[in-house]
Protein backbone atom coordinates (compact mmCIF):
# COMPACT_ATOMS: atom_id res chain seq x y z
CA UNK A 1 0.00 0.00 0.00
CA UNK A 2 1.80 3.38 -0.93
CA UNK A 3 1.55 6.50 1.04
CA UNK A 4 -1.05 8.44 -1.17
CA UNK A 5 -3.08 4.96 -1.08
CA UNK A 6 -2.94 5.09 2.91
CA UNK A 7 -3.90 8.97 2.89
CA UNK A 8 -7.02 8.60 0.80
CA UNK A 9 -8.26 5.86 2.71
CA UNK A 10 -7.57 7.94 6.03
CA UNK A 11 -9.87 10.27 4.21
CA UNK A 12 -12.46 8.34 3.90
CA UNK A 13 -12.56 6.60 6.74
CA UNK A 14 -12.93 9.81 8.46
CA UNK A 15 -15.70 11.00 6.53
CA UNK A 16 -17.56 7.82 6.70
CA UNK A 17 -17.05 8.04 11.10
CA UNK A 18 -18.22 11.92 10.90
CA UNK A 19 -21.00 10.98 9.06
CA UNK A 20 -24.29 11.31 10.54
CA UNK A 21 -26.33 7.92 11.09
CA UNK A 22 -28.80 8.85 8.52
CA UNK A 23 -26.66 9.68 6.23
CA UNK A 24 -24.79 6.52 6.39
CA UNK A 25 -28.33 4.84 5.91
CA UNK A 26 -28.94 6.77 2.56
CA UNK A 27 -25.55 5.76 1.45
CA UNK A 28 -26.43 1.95 2.17
CA UNK A 29 -29.32 2.41 0.23
CA UNK A 30 -27.61 4.00 -2.81
CA UNK A 31 -25.09 1.11 -2.68
CA UNK A 32 -28.21 -1.12 -2.44
CA UNK A 33 -27.40 -2.65 1.23
CA UNK A 34 -24.38 -4.95 0.32
CA UNK A 35 -24.17 -8.43 1.01
CA UNK A 36 -22.01 -11.04 1.36
CA UNK A 37 -19.78 -10.47 4.47
CA UNK A 38 -18.97 -11.33 7.36
CA UNK A 39 -17.86 -10.30 10.78
CA UNK A 40 -14.12 -9.89 11.43
CA UNK A 41 -15.65 -8.22 14.72
CA UNK A 42 -19.00 -7.54 15.82
CA UNK A 43 -20.12 -4.40 16.40
CA UNK A 44 -19.18 -3.57 20.36
CA UNK A 45 -18.96 -0.55 22.10
CA UNK A 46 -16.54 0.47 24.77
CA UNK A 47 -14.56 3.44 26.10
CA UNK A 48 -11.31 5.76 24.33
CA UNK A 49 -9.18 8.19 26.32
CA UNK A 50 -9.44 11.58 24.10
CA UNK A 51 -6.25 13.61 24.34
CA UNK A 52 -5.30 17.40 23.80
CA UNK A 53 -2.45 19.48 23.74
CA UNK A 54 -2.40 22.77 25.48
CA UNK A 55 -2.68 25.55 22.29
CA UNK A 56 -2.02 22.22 19.92
CA UNK A 57 1.33 22.39 20.39
CA UNK A 58 2.05 21.72 23.85
CA UNK A 59 2.24 18.73 26.43
CA UNK A 60 -0.28 15.87 25.80
CA UNK A 61 -2.63 15.57 28.37
CA UNK A 62 -5.98 13.39 28.86
CA UNK A 63 -9.24 15.49 28.30
CA UNK A 64 -11.87 12.65 29.19
CA UNK A 65 -13.49 8.98 27.76
CA UNK A 66 -15.76 9.23 25.07
CA UNK A 67 -18.01 6.37 24.00
CA UNK A 68 -16.76 4.50 20.57
CA UNK A 69 -18.22 1.88 18.73
CA UNK A 70 -15.68 -0.28 16.52
CA UNK A 71 -16.80 -3.01 13.65
CA UNK A 72 -14.58 -5.34 11.62
CA UNK A 73 -15.75 -7.16 8.34
CA UNK A 74 -14.63 -9.57 5.12
CA UNK A 75 -16.01 -9.22 2.01
CA UNK A 76 -16.40 -12.60 0.19
CA UNK A 77 -13.78 -10.86 -2.15
CA UNK A 78 -11.92 -11.20 0.69
CA UNK A 79 -11.41 -7.33 1.48
CA UNK A 80 -11.17 -6.29 5.01
CA UNK A 81 -13.19 -3.36 6.36
CA UNK A 82 -12.57 -1.36 9.81
CA UNK A 83 -14.43 1.20 10.86
CA UNK A 84 -14.81 3.16 14.48
CA UNK A 85 -17.44 5.85 15.42
CA UNK A 86 -18.00 7.91 17.85
CA UNK A 87 -21.56 6.81 20.24
CA UNK A 88 -22.89 3.70 20.62
CA UNK A 89 -25.09 3.05 16.29
CA UNK A 90 -23.69 -0.65 15.68
CA UNK A 91 -25.39 0.22 12.59
CA UNK A 92 -23.30 3.19 11.73
CA UNK A 93 -19.72 0.96 12.28
CA UNK A 94 -21.22 -2.18 10.42
CA UNK A 95 -21.74 -0.37 7.71
CA UNK A 96 -18.98 1.96 7.30
CA UNK A 97 -16.67 -0.92 8.19
CA UNK A 98 -18.37 -2.30 4.78
CA UNK A 99 -18.21 0.73 2.80
CA UNK A 100 -14.59 0.85 4.29
CA UNK A 101 -13.77 -2.49 2.54
CA UNK A 102 -15.96 -1.99 -0.60
CA UNK A 103 -13.55 1.08 -1.14
CA UNK A 104 -10.55 -0.65 -1.36
CA UNK A 105 -11.52 -2.24 -4.67
CA UNK A 106 -10.04 -0.02 -7.14
CA UNK A 107 -12.29 -1.10 -9.80
CA UNK A 108 -15.17 0.02 -7.57
CA UNK A 109 -13.52 2.71 -5.69
CA UNK A 110 -14.72 5.57 -8.18
CA UNK A 111 -17.82 5.25 -8.29
CA UNK A 112 -18.24 4.30 -4.39
CA UNK A 113 -16.29 8.17 -3.73
CA UNK A 114 -18.39 9.32 -6.06
CA UNK A 115 -22.01 7.84 -4.66
CA UNK A 116 -21.45 8.15 -1.25
CA UNK A 117 -18.02 10.09 -0.16
CA UNK A 118 -18.47 12.71 -2.50
CA UNK A 119 -21.89 13.62 -0.78
CA UNK A 120 -21.16 13.23 2.65
CA UNK A 121 -17.85 15.59 2.38
CA UNK A 122 -19.73 18.28 1.06
CA UNK A 123 -22.87 17.73 3.82
CA UNK A 124 -19.91 17.75 6.83
CA UNK A 125 -17.85 21.19 4.99
CA UNK A 126 -21.63 22.33 4.72
CA UNK A 127 -22.12 21.93 8.48
CA UNK A 128 -18.51 22.67 9.31
CA UNK A 129 -19.32 26.32 7.04
CA UNK A 130 -22.43 27.16 8.85
CA UNK A 131 -20.65 26.65 12.68
CA UNK A 132 -18.34 28.94 11.59
CA UNK A 133 -20.83 31.46 10.35
CA UNK A 134 -22.45 31.24 13.61
CA UNK A 135 -19.52 31.53 15.59
CA UNK A 136 -18.32 34.65 13.18
CA UNK A 137 -21.63 36.39 14.55
CA UNK A 138 -21.30 36.29 17.70
CA UNK A 139 -17.21 37.60 17.53
CA UNK A 140 -16.12 40.57 19.60
CA UNK A 141 -12.78 42.51 18.35
CA UNK A 142 -11.35 43.76 21.20
CA UNK A 143 -8.94 46.57 20.52
CA UNK A 144 -6.68 48.58 23.27
CA UNK A 145 -6.48 52.69 22.42
CA UNK A 146 -2.99 54.26 23.36
CA UNK A 147 -3.56 57.51 25.50
CA UNK A 148 -1.50 60.73 24.31
CA UNK A 149 0.02 60.08 27.91
CA UNK A 150 3.67 58.99 28.59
Amino acid sequence: MTSSDIAARRRWMGVLAKARPPEIDEAWSALGAPSGYVHLRRPETGLAMVRGRMGGDGAAFNVGEMTVTRCSVRLADGAVGHAYVAGRDASHAERAAVIDALLQDEERRASIEALVIAPLERAQAERRDMASRKAAATRVDFFTMIRGET
